[in-house]
């Protein structure tokens, strides 16, 4: 079987001076590069200040986030519908397991990831993510050693689905794709009274909402097939080498502190720096943008 190369939507929020490794922000589900906005722009400004090199600043799209190309569906011309759509997806993510999640996808995504890198000239880069995007940079760490500078894990795990979550993004999936709707999803702006002040707010329920209505039923489900098949991962914490961060919110209900703390402590082969982010929800990067890019830019000066 012959797979399809995935193509990226790379947005650049900076380019480099083609020396220094790029800083690659990996977002996470069900939202788009955009939440990296505030944190890339505060980068480089903390960075110009510090009087780094001037390293690019890249936020690709995940297959269907954004702007970014389903593969299998989206083409310049001839693309498939109905249930020939459904079966073009599948075959161009490696195939489905027999409950629909994609096994394989995770894999072509790092290596279209590390793709784009080496077409871009760069051999290593900073690989920073969030949520879902963690578990992309782990599999570029398993995949693709050789081209990871440094590693930062935010708000994220190793660990693989357990089978009712499993089914559950399936099902979320499946939903998605039938009634072509995100609704599914859109508990991700909810907030209750455990978390942040911002998740909190009207204007952060406003912005998850607005972001999450963006996107499209058939990406949100890619992405959700994609991460159901994903495997355990944690074997590949204690393999990091290069300079690391683990960055996490105190009041994450997905990857708490005890969660994240663990996370470090495993990455036993370097030397890692650990921050918790006060009245900080899931989605750090975008509710405390200015500490995240300082625990990045951290992390870039001892990349250097």
């Amino acid at each position: 079987m012959t797979l399809q190369t995935f193509q990226l939507n790379n947005n650049v929020y900076r380019d480099g001076d083609g020396k220094s490794a790029p800083l690659v922000l990996v977002h996470a589900f069900p939202v788009d590069h955009r939440m990296w906005d505030d944190c890339a722009a505060e980068i480089i400004r903390q960075a110009d200040a510090a009087g780094l090199p001037r390293f690019a600043v890249w936020a690709p799209d995940m297959p269907g986030a954004g702007d970014g190309p389903i593969p299998g569906l989206d083409a310049a011309a001839g693309a498939p519908v109905g249930a020939d759509a459904a079966e073009s997806v599948a075959l161009a993510a490696g195939g489905a397991a027999e409950d629909g999640a994609y096994e394989h996808a995770l894999d072509l995504l790092a290596d279209a990831y590390v793709a784009l890198l080496h077409k871009a000239g760069y051999e290593k880069a900073v690989w920073v993510g969030l949520s879902m995007g963690g578990y992309v940079i782990l599999d570029i760490q398993r995949r693709h050693p050789d081209a990871v500078a440094g590693f930062a894990m935010c708000d994220t795990k190793g660990d693989a689905d357990a089978p009712a979550q499993r089914a559950n993004r399936v099902r979320v999936a499946e939903t998605c794709e039938s009634g072509h709707t995100v609704d599914p999803v859109m508990h991700f702006a909810d907030a209750t009274d455990a978390d942040s002040s911002f998740k909190r707010s009207e204007a952060g329920k406003a912005l998850f909402s607005r972001w999450i209505r963006d996107q499209r039923p058939e990406g949100v489900a890619w992405r959700q097939r994609m991460a159901a098949g994903r495997p355990d991962l944690n074997d590949q914490l204690p393999l990091v080498t290069v300079p690391a961060a683990v960055i996490g919110g105190d009041r994450d209900p997905f990857s708490p502190p005890a969660t994240m703390r663990a996370v470090a402590d495993a990455m036993t082969g370097t030397d890692v720096t650990y921050t918790e982010i006060a009245d900080c929800g899931h989605f750090s990067a975008t509710e405390h943008p200015a500490t995240v890019a300082a625990a990045l830019v951290d992390l870039m000066r001892r990349v250097g």
